[in-house]
């Protein structure tokens, strides 16, 4: 504050103002000398201090307002806090100023109060956007960089964003964007960037024209613009409007961001990664990415100790790996034992969610790449881990094993390696999705066997075994659940062996509760058969009719 204190002080001394000055604004200037020599005990907020500031900052003289605007950024810098309108309207009268010392110290001190989010909104609420959006145009490099800087922090409230895209502000936020000036460019961008948190908002950017923009800046020598533009565009890119107009303008963004996983900085590499994985929820993408050698940055971010790295990584290859075609190339590129070491990092469900979406992805339409995640020992690592697991890691490791069991080469391995001790308790899950998952895996294991031994020596344990789950299928308000059971009652009567037919047979449970489903649901299926449709009861009373036929023919 030493300019702003030997200002009043050298021009008082002197007798510069003596002529010049009311006599409220001499003693305004005396008192906040005083003020300003004991400014660690001074709340320049309040009470005199205040009107002493106050009393400057309205006056027609320029050289006070200068020194009022210089005081209110230095007392700002230091001390912020709440402050009500008393305190915010003669910076905002200094923000108005022709002057454009004033004009720079103003906006710096409402920039510094606007850090406080109950300042953020009575700035917006006493119309503060519009001095700074006509400061945004001043010719003057360190005003534009201040008002921007201002701009930024109102737009990191929720409820100031929309005012601010309606402003007009985003059309010189864009402009500023492409400042030769490296502050001015860094804050615009950080501004752009608060402003991408809400669909509406974000089709504001878009009609500015932010986006050639945005894109345009990622090869900038900035770091922080560099991240300002990767996730402002991450988040443009959540929208499939914008995806898609991504793709028909902006030819180079997938190998800019490629680009930007080798950065320094792991905030960029990890923002860039993330938006790769929104771009790659459309199948253009999904594509591109791997052709534009996109694979390796992704595993070498993958197998990183940094957190945020990997999750935003296996978040991307879980998205690209839906596309079939990708299958393959993820596989050859060496993803598959990364992959399966992140099925035990319990330091964040979502990062394990992910590796083993992508594994029951990367199995989804190839026995040569289901054989390729069995042989890597995927199968083992669930086994091990998914009793153990978060629900949400239970019902994608479930999905995984019952794609993989689809396999009639496989199906002799996965029962060799127990998954029935793992899947029958699960069929008990308290989630739906863990409860259907494990039964549709059981069910594709039973289906075209040669040794159907595994199954007998569960069938009373764990838990109740293989007989307690049919049992409580075949008795559940769910359809599919029905479907699920009395399916895989007919495949063990279809693979003939005797003793797990004998089994099945000699159950108190199992085949009274499949003549019941006949009788309680033939009269809905009939109704519905009369309709010419097939629905799932009908087909349950079919596979039932089936399985009391077929038991009939055993005896």
């Amino acid at each position: 504050m030493g300019a702003c204190s030997s200002c009043c002080a050298d021009r008082n001394r002197n007798g510069l103002y003596e002529p010049l000055l009311q006599e409220n604004e001499r003693e305004a200037v005396a008192d906040l000398l005083q003020y300003l020599e004991n400014r660690t005990e001074t709340n320049f907020f309040e009470g005199d201090p205040l009107r002493a500031l106050s009393t400057l900052a309205f006056s027609d003289n320029v050289d006070l307002q200068r020194s009022a605007a210089l005081a209110f950024a230095e007392i700002t810098e230091k001390d912020v806090r709440n402050v009500n309108r008393d305190t915010l309207e003669p910076v905002l009268f200094l923000l108005q100023s022709h002057d454009v010392e004033v004009q720079r110290a103003a906006s710096a001190a409402l920039g510094n109060l606007a850090v406080n989010t109950d300042n953020k909104l009575l700035i917006v609420k006493l119309g503060g956007l519009e001095p700074l959006i006509r400061q945004m145009l001043s010719p003057n490099v360190e005003v534009q960089c201040n008002a921007v800087g201002c701009i930024t922090n109102l737009a990191t409230h929720d409820e100031n964003k929309t005012k601010i895209a309606k402003s007009g502000a985003l059309v010189n936020l864009t402009r500023l964007a492409r400042s030769k000036d490296m502050r001015v460019q860094r804050n615009a961008t950080g501004a752009l960037l608060n402003m991408t948190h809400s669909d509406e908002n974000r089709q504001q950017l878009v009609n500015a024209g932010a986006i050639p923009v945005l894109v345009s800046l990622l090869s900038s020598p900035d770091t922080d613009v560099q991240y300002y533009c990767t996730t402002a565009l991450s988040n443009i890119a959540v929208d499939a409007a914008n995806r898609k107009k991504l793709a028909q303008t902006e030819t180079k963004l997938v190998n800019s961001l490629i680009g930007l996983m080798d950065s320094t900085s792991l905030k960029v590499e990890c923002q860039a990664a993330l938006a790769l994985r929104n771009l790659a929820s459309d199948e253009k993408y999904q594509l591109e990415i791997v052709r534009s050698r996109g694979l390796p940055p992704l595993l070498r971010l993958l197998q990183s100790t940094f957190l945020p790295l990997i999750l935003s990584s296996v978040a991307c290859i879980r998205n690209i790996s839906i596309h079939p075609l990708n299958e393959s190339p993820i596989i050859d590129a060496g993803f598959l034992e990364p992959l399966i070491e992140l099925l035990a990092y319990d330091e964040n469900e979502e990062i394990q969610c992910h590796a083993i979406s992508t594994l029951r992805n990367l199995a989804a339409s190839s026995e040569r790449n289901k054989k390729a995640i069995v042989e890597a020992g995927a199968v083992e690592r669930v086994c091990a881990l998914v009793l153990k697991v978060p629900l949400s890691v239970q019902s994608e490791m479930t999905a995984c094993v019952a794609v993989l069991a689809l396999s009639d080469d496989l199906k002799p391995r996965l029962l060799q390696l127990r998954a029935l001790e793992v899947l029958i308790p699960l069929t008990d899950s308290s989630s739906v999705e863990v409860q259907g998952n494990s039964a549709a895996a059981i069910g594709n294991l039973s289906s075209k066997v040669q040794d159907y031994q595994p199954f007998i020596d569960v069938w009373d344990h764990p838990l109740g075994g293989l007989h307690g789950y049919l049992s409580r299928f075949l008795e559940s308000v769910d359809t599919t659940f029905q479907h699920i059971a009395i399916w895989t009652i007919v495949q063990f009567l279809e693979g003939g062996d005797t003793d797990l037919i004998d089994l099945i047979t000699r159950s108190p449970e199992i085949i009274p509760a499949v003549r019941r489903l006949t009788q309680s649901l033939e009269s809905s299926s009939q109704q519905m058969d009369e309709n010419g449709m097939m629905n799932d009861e009908s087909e349950i009373v079919g596979l039932a009719r089936r399985v009391v036929s077929m038991l009939e023919l055993t005896n």
